[in-house]
């Protein structure tokens, strides 16, 4: 760590200035850097909120210890779905836009007064929105918030706060990615990590835009000021809402995934075109994926299921398929470029393990991949959509997608965003190198134990399981492996949590000497562009490990489909 760098205006005379990171060798605008850190500051104070929840979550559906009573479950139930599955997620990734479309494209924040007002409104809601659940009965209405329920007018008022906050601030990313190409901070295409970002950026318009045409009209008639809200409406609307969300996060999440990659083993993309058409799935026909929370409604056609579970929507999920490949490919062949050739796995026994950011790369793609995207797209499916929807399945699908995937690679970013954006030296280093496994190793226990329990009938919101005598005794055994499983994820939060307060409160605030945390003194960032066309395409650095990790984990996706189709026909005996 070095003393901090000086500012140089953008022009002669300028109030607006930058620096010039020694590290990536990146111009960061300062008006960016504010902001990044603003919104990194709340996303942590979220993640804190939805993480005590989550806890106490968790020791109530654990039924051994079934710790809160109902009203307490619900109220924390509601919050810990708005804060983890909203809030943390949104104030990262609106630092990560503020940071894509500055610092990577070597450019300005062209609009930073408008960009403070979206984040102001995105605070006042997202913390409103806490204290109405927390002291108002009428508003525990779960995420969800279904109509006929009626929270306080303030609860719908904070999500279009928070709502047009994000909005506010999606707009002046597309500003600063106009004005850095007419002001010719970059030449021809976007960089591959910006076009995930603008990829994550043009499906939050359109969740957005969803999630006002859903709220808005709730506000009015919790104001009284429309009579009636047809419920099947307000459902539709707000899972064009409620899960685009999430693949706005995993829009973003594939973007870090290939920063990660590219921070700790020096990638290169195998092929650009190939990525960037992966994105480009994601924006046609990724939001089909949000019909499967309608599949069990019955106001909605046949026609209109039909066409939500076709074979279109599997072009989305090739998209994240061709990303599950690209990306370990391109790790492969930048380990075996360095001379890690031995076998097949050589190059994986060789990866820098012990690198925060590595870590949480390869825990984040494996529980996203291996666990929530198998059962996410068996459960898009109709037929098996009937048996598992309204089990505690479908929160084990989103725990592996939104915390093992999204949290646990925003996480590892973190990290690096310590020494490069704070400017301040990363402390308890030997924590963060175990905290993406253990916080990862937990989120695995936690998915685990809600699938299973699922498939032996557990429901999916309801506080006590025992009041219709129906589950089989064996469910104590796979809630209690769900149970240990959140004691060790929150305890991965808590290591998390502590090296980032303990990092960011304590010290002086210094320039990073070094990429890499806890790897060595390398700088994989710049070794990335030192890759030749020669070396990827040379015959003994190709990808042959990772073209046997994709048969296996074909092969596993195989088996599951196929038994949850064979678990489906034992429902119906022909005697």
């Amino acid at each position: 760590m070095t003393a901090l760098a000086p500012t140089t205006p953008w022009t002669a005379g300028a109030k607006d200035d930058y620096r010039v990171c020694g590290v990536t060798t990146l111009k960061v605008d300062m008006h960016a850097e504010r902001l990044i850190i603003a919104n990194a500051v709340m996303a942590v104070v979220c993640l804190l909120l939805g993480g005590i929840a989550a806890l106490l979550i968790a020791l109530t559906r654990w039924q051994a210890i079934h710790l809160l009573d109902a009203k307490w479950f619900y109220s924390l139930l509601t919050i810990h779905g708005i804060d983890m599955l909203v809030a943390w997620i949104v104030f990262f990734e609106m630092a990560g836009l503020h940071f894509g479309s500055t610092a990577l494209l070597n450019a300005r924040h062209a609009a930073p007064k408008l960009a403070w007002f979206g984040f102001i409104l995105m605070v006042i809601g997202g913390l409103m929105v806490n204290f109405v659940v927390l002291f108002d009965t009428n508003s525990i209405v779960t995420f969800t918030a279904y109509v006929p329920l009626k929270a306080h007018p303030l609860f719908y008022l904070s999500y279009i706060l928070f709502a047009v906050g994000a909005l506010i601030t999606v707009i002046t990313f597309f500003i600063n990615i106009v004005v850095a190409k007419r002001e010719k901070r970059f030449e021809g295409s976007l960089p591959l990590a910006v076009f995930g970002l603008m990829t994550a950026a043009i499906l939050a318009v359109y969740t957005l835009l969803q999630g006002a045409i859903a709220i808005v009209p709730a506000f009015f008639w919790s104001l009284g000021w429309i009579a009636n809200y047809d419920p099947g409406i307000y459902r539709n609307f707000f899972w064009g809402f409620g899960h685009p969300a999430q693949q706005v996060n995993l829009a973003a999440m594939v973007a870090i995934w290939y920063m990660l990659a590219q921070m700790t083993t020096g990638i290169r993309p195998v092929n650009e075109k190939f990525s960037r058409l992966a994105f480009i799935l994601y924006l046609f026909f990724i939001n089909l994926g949000s019909a499967h929370h309608l599949l069990v409604d019955p106001g909605l056609t046949f026609a209109w299921k039909a066409v939500n579970t076709s074979y279109a929507m599997y072009l989305a999920v090739l998209g994240s398929m061709m990303h599950a490949f690209s990306i370990p490919a391109a790790i492969e062949i930048a380990l075996r470029v360095k001379g890690y050739n031995k076998g097949l796995f050589g190059w994986l026994r060789n990866a820098p393990w012990g690198e925060p950011g590595f870590g949480g790369l390869f825990m984040s793609m494996m529980i996203f991949g291996w666990i929530g995207g198998v059962t996410g797209v068996t459960i898009g499916t109709e037929q098996i959509n009937m048996l598992a929807h309204n089990t505690l399945r479908l929160p084990g699908h989103f725990h592996a997608t939104v915390v093992g995937g999204t949290t646990t690679a925003f996480m590892a970013f973190t990290y690096y965003v310590i020494p490069l954006i704070f400017r301040k030296e990363l402390k308890l280093k030997s924590w963060a190198k175990w905290q993406p496994y253990v916080f990862g190793g937990g989120t695995v226990l936690v998915s685990l134990g809600m699938i299973t329990s699922g498939l032996q009938g557990v429901s999916r919101r309801n506080w006590d399981i025992t009041f219709a005598g129906v589950v089989p005794g064996t469910v104590d055994l796979t809630l209690a492996i769900f149970g240990i499983g959140a004691l060790i994820a929150v305890t991965g939060g808590i290591m998390y949590l502590t090296v980032v307060l303990v990092s960011v409160f304590t010290g002086p605030r210094l320039e990073a000497g070094q990429l890499l945390l806890v790897g060595g003194k390398e700088n994989p960032l710049l070794e990335s562009t030192k890759l030749t066309d020669e070396q990827m395409e040379h015959p003994k650095n190709q990808p042959k490990g990772t073209l046997v990790l994709v048969f296996a984990f074909l092969a596993w996706f195989a088996i599951y489909y196929l038994s949850n189709w064979w678990l489906l026909g034992r429902t119906w005996y022909i005697r």
